[in-house]
């Protein structure tokens, strides 16, 4: 069993329970929600591969006081490679607000349980934030990438100037070197 912890808060005259657990301690019925929770606040934006992509790490959840799901993202383990180092980074992925219930502080819970889990287990964290998620993520000390990216793919390293830049936490690292990120099917940021 994953390591859960379980922080209760109000938010709007609601309380709120947060609670972190890897994708293995999750309940099928838990997972159904958290996708139908992306799908709603994706408007339908959420792709098979996105879902695909935020599973296998940890997942920090926001339920009401009925056990409905309001909130959720995840951290996964991935890699790059910097100025000739392979660094083991905790990738942020998934991260919704229910939209009845946005601009309340719930993100904010998310990301801090998810923080935490970077601080402690990974050399840095990284995430490609949505236009409307990009104020909440350097709002809590999240910096914009100021070098180029890359990806390492199965024909060699591919370069990838028209991404947006990726957002760091807890990173020192030198722009002047690119960021080449492990290969993956789909969105590679």
């Amino acid at each position: 069993m994953g390591v859960r912890t379980q922080i209760r808060a109000e938010y709007g005259g609601e309380v709120t329970t947060l609670r972190t657990a890897h994708t293995s301690d999750l309940p099928a019925a838990e997972l159904r929600a958290a996708r139908a929770l992306l799908d709603e606040a994706f408007d339908g934006d959420f792709s098979d591969q996105d879902w695909d992509h935020g599973l296998g790490g940890v997942h920090a959840l926001v339920h009401d006081e009925t056990g409905a799901l309001l909130a959720h993202g995840s951290v996964v383990q991935r890699r790059i490679l910097h100025n000739g180092r392979s660094l083991r980074i905790g990738y942020v992925e998934a991260v919704a607000v229910r939209p009845s219930m946005q601009r309340q502080g719930l993100g904010g819970q998310v990301m801090g349980a998810l923080e935490r889990v970077i601080d402690g287990a990974y050399a840095l964290g990284v995430l490609s934030a949505s236009a409307e998620g990009e104020r909440l993520y350097l709002a809590r000390g999240w910096v914009a990438w100021k070098g180029t990216v890359g990806a390492i793919g199965p024909d060699g390293v591919i370069q990838l100037p028209d991404e947006d830049a990726p957002l760091l936490w807890g990173a020192d690292l030198d722009p002047s070197y690119e960021l080449l990120f492990d290969w993956r099917d789909g969105d590679i940021l």
